[in-house]
């Protein structure tokens, strides 16, 4: 689909015309790390005013006194000095309907430590959430790597554990799963400045394109957090998505967990 049809097909139905029916050939996963108290609020609220479930990635000790987030050796800018959430909140924000997901145990990056280690915080992480946040179930979910960062014996590893790993990709474009089975999916991000140039143009060469999962992560609302989107660019663009007859938002977790429900068992007889 070009550009100019894009935009004339979400100014049509504005205008409550009838469009002919398209199969759903274009998902988009848009997602939030870290876990700030002000913008995962924020965020939820624009997606229930149009109809739609958030996907939030937090980390996991995020809200402990002895968080100290770090990159390079040094304080993470992105994270510190914004107030985080609670798994009180996290729990209040699942019973509405969005999906809350794994960001590891406390934002390490996993590359820069040895294998065991890194495969301990792995197992950590999935202990955790699974205390705290009310019917997690690693197996049912998604880790997501702190700064997109893994090996292919991280994502091995996860995957052991976790029915999603989510980590940098050569494309923010993934095949469109069909079973319900451990996958790795590769995203983009964008920063440190506002993303929603970035993510207007890579979504808008994603829908000119063939089908597939388009995912992308971001981190706050309005200046918060690493890579911002601002509120009013996100409600706009809900907007205009929900008028695409092609295009679904969904979460990982949701999209993968429906297959579990809708998957013929193989009974070895050919396609």
């Amino acid at each position: 689909m070009l550009r100019r049809e894009f935009l004339e097909m979400a100014t049509l139905s504005t205008f409550g015309l009838n469009l002919p029916p398209i199969k759903k050939t274009h998902l988009v996963t848009l997602s939030w790390d870290d876990g700030f108290r002000k913008s995962f609020h924020k965020t939820a609220d624009i997606f229930e005013a149009n109809g739609l479930r958030a996907c939030f990635n937090v980390i996991a000790t995020a809200n402990e006194e002895d968080f100290q987030p770090r990159v390079g050796g040094k304080p993470d800018v992105g994270i510190v000095g914004n107030p985080m959430g609670t798994f009180t909140e996290w729990n209040a924000l699942k019973r509405r309907g969005h999906e809350v997901m794994a960001h590891t145990y406390n934002h390490a990056n996993l590359t820069e430590m040895p294998l065991d280690q890194a495969k301990a915080d792995i197992d950590k992480c999935a202990a955790y959430f699974e205390k705290h946040l009310k019917g997690f179930k690693a197996r049912d979910s998604v880790y997501n790597f702190a700064y997109n960062a893994s090996t292919p014996e991280l994502d091995a590893y996860v995957l052991t554990k976790f029915l999603v790993a989510r980590t940098q990709g050569d494309s923010p474009v993934n095949p469109i799963p069909t079973h319900r089975n451990p996958v790795r999916i590769g995203c983009y991000s964008h920063g440190p400045e506002c993303c929603d140039d970035y993510f207007e143009s890579e979504l808008v060469k994603f829908l000119q394109g063939p089908s597939g999962w388009f995912v992308f992560n971001t981190h706050g609302l309005d200046g918060e957090g690493w890579g911002p989107m601002t509120s009013k660019y996100l409600d706009a663009l809900l907007k205009r998505l929900g008028k695409l007859k092609m295009v679904e938002v969904v979460s990982p977790g949701v999209l993968l967990n429906r297959l579990s429900e809708t998957l013929v068992p193989d009974h070895g007889c050919p396609a």
